[in-house]
């Protein structure tokens, strides 16, 4: 499976994020990550909608919306107008996780289940029928340039496994949180196929050559 890079404009310029997004795409980003906060399920605030519809025209690179918030059912649709091609809600966040992700399906979008560092991935597995990705965070999450934690790869292994014991080896699997060149290489190596970062890209020379580092070539 091919490796994919997500630049997460958490990391980047609020005042342009435009421009910074239209030099992402011409620097090779895959997808554009966008992690959503409510400060309620994560202590922070990030993008709503209105960003995301602001930013959609600025380019045709698919919009990886990471829903961090509380009742994640509640706001779907609204993600989905304002642009979101992939939505991922978190299992610790959503009380009818089978029914949301059914609906992004339903929506049109592809349907992601993220899980913290501290979530077992047995707390998926009912699901495998109606996800397109797994997200699995590497930091605790709310806050951008943490570092990797290193015990997770575990989870990631586990999770190919499983994915290749289901018969769902079209799944991707994202890693989120410290990747850089060196944690790039882990996570491939344990079965991680898409690839957030948002220091490693926006504090490089260029955002050309962080992408290159990341996917190794």
């Amino acid at each position: 499976m091919s490796i994919l890079v997500a630049p997460s404009i958490l990391s980047a310029d609020f005042a342009n994020l435009g421009r910074d997004v239209v030099r992402l795409e011409e620097a090779g980003a895959d997808w554009i990550h966008i992690d959503v906060m409510d400060g309620h399920f994560v202590p922070n605030l990030t993008f709503g909608p209105p960003v995301i519809s602001a930013i959609r025209p600025h380019t045709t690179r698919p919009f990886d919306v990471h829903l961090m918030i509380e009742n994640p059912e509640r706001e779907i649709i609204a993600y989905r107008d304002a642009g979101a091609d992939i939505i991922t809600v978190h299992v610790e966040a959503c009380h009818h996780l089978e029914r949301t992700l059914t609906q992004i399906r339903q929506l049109g979008a592809k349907a992601g289940v993220a899980l913290n560092p501290g979530t077992h991935e047995s707390s998926i597995e009912y699901v495998v029928d109606v996800i397109d990705l797994v997200l699995i965070m590497t930091v605790n999450p709310g806050f951008g340039g943490q570092s990797f934690l290193s015990h997770v790869v575990r989870k990631i292994e586990n999770v190919q496994k499983w994915l290749e014991r289901m018969g769902r080896t079209d799944v991707r699997i994202e890693v989120d949180g410290g990747i850089t060149g060196e944690t790039a290489k882990t996570c491939i190596a344990a079965g991680a196929s898409v690839l957030v970062a948002g220091s490693a890209i926006f504090r490089a020379p260029s955002f050309l050559e962080g992408i290159t580092d990341l996917r190794g070539f």
